[in-house]
């Protein structure tokens, strides 16, 4: 069993995170009886904490905002992992606002650990896979108007940037958007806001950084599920060229004359499966024929096509192409005509 001393502080931090806490659950995740959790409880209550019991089938306890309210209070893993969270916070944020608020808010989480996960916290080494710098910047405030109207459900309008233009440019512009927010979605260094435009009568995905607010909100709405109920998913399905989560439109198969293990590391996308020392069956999708065969012939070995027959097309395609461009570079023979 656990000491006392750890017991108490893994309730207090549970006591933290929920408002109300049925006895039998906290037994439970406590891994003591009913009986312990209540002389716990009274022990809490010894050391200033103030708990209170919630009357109700089974009991339970309510940890209630008192004059000077508890610390927060983390375990190891949740120490470490919010350490974790908040420095790939402050590398890939997108404005050097949000950088300062992660980096200050990782100093705060520093000094309400104990000192041996301080140096666990000061040894982490967090890179950012892209340069923040090389993304535009989102104010804060664009990005909590956002979540706040995604929280409420209510209706958001607000100016949305062409690619080509630049904010406040045209003051005549295009009329305001009108959409019912769904999600923030973070991609690629940037947030996106899924949303149902009013106008449109569709799904659409709004890059945040040109998003302009115009308050106030509008009325509160009846939220609608997006394709497949994942909002993550279905982005990502966008960005690949889909038009709901169900991935790109292109899915094909060839036998690669390689080994398993030479092709896994370098497919994310797609499944690999070993059929001899030296061939494999190798699955993938994309947005167009033409793309997947690319994508089959980067790996420089000879395949065979299983199919279907749009892949096995898109490489006689490919084939035509390259020859073309091999004489062309050579000064041979007049390049064969391609159809597209």
């Amino acid at each position: 069993m656990q000491k006392t001393s750890v017991r108490l502080l893994k309730l207090l931090s549970l006591l933290q995170v929920r408002r109300d806490w049925p006895g039998p659950l906290l037994a439970e995740r406590l891994d003591v009886s009913p009986r312990t959790v209540r002389r716990d409880v009274d022990r809490l209550r010894e050391l200033g904490y103030p708990v209170a019991t919630v009357k109700g089938p089974g009991g339970g306890y309510r940890l209630d905002a008192g004059a000077e309210p508890p610390p927060p209070l983390f375990d190891d893993g949740q120490a470490v992992a919010l350490a974790v969270a908040l420095r790939l916070a402050a590398a890939t944020a997108t404005g050097p606002d949000a950088a300062e608020d992660a980096t200050r808010a990782l100093h705060t989480v520093r000094r309400l650990v104990p000192a041996r996960l301080r140096h666990r916290i000061d040894t982490l080494d967090v890179a950012a896979a892209e340069t923040p710098r090389s993304r535009p910047p989102v104010g804060g405030g664009v990005l909590a108007a956002l979540g706040s109207a995604v929280h409420a459900r209510e209706v958001l309008r607000f100016d949305y940037a062409a690619p080509d233009r630049d904010r406040g440019e045209d003051p005549l512009g295009p009329p305001p958007r009108r959409v019912e927010p769904h999600r923030l979605v973070a991609r690629g260094g940037r947030w996106y806001l899924l949303a149902w435009d009013l106008d449109r009568g569709g799904w659409r995905t709004f890059r945040a950084d040109r998003i302009t607010p115009r308050p106030p909100t509008g009325p509160r709405f009846t939220p609608r599920e997006p394709p497949g109920g994942d909002a993550g998913a279905f982005v990502a399905a966008r960005f690949r060229g889909a038009d709901g989560p169900g991935g790109p439109p292109c899915r094909g198969e060839v036998v690669l004359d390689l080994p398993a293990a030479a092709v896994i590391p370098y497919v994310d996308d797609g499944t690999v499966e070993e059929l001899g020392p030296d061939r494999c069956r190798l699955a993938l999708h994309s947005w167009s024929w033409t793309a997947l065969a690319a994508a089959v012939g980067r790996f420089g070995a000879g395949f065979e096509v299983v199919g279907p027959d749009g892949l096995a097309d898109a490489c006689a395609r490919l084939a035509d192409r390259y020859a073309a461009a091999g004489r062309r570079s050579t000064g041979g023979l007049a390049p064969l005509p391609v159809t597209s």
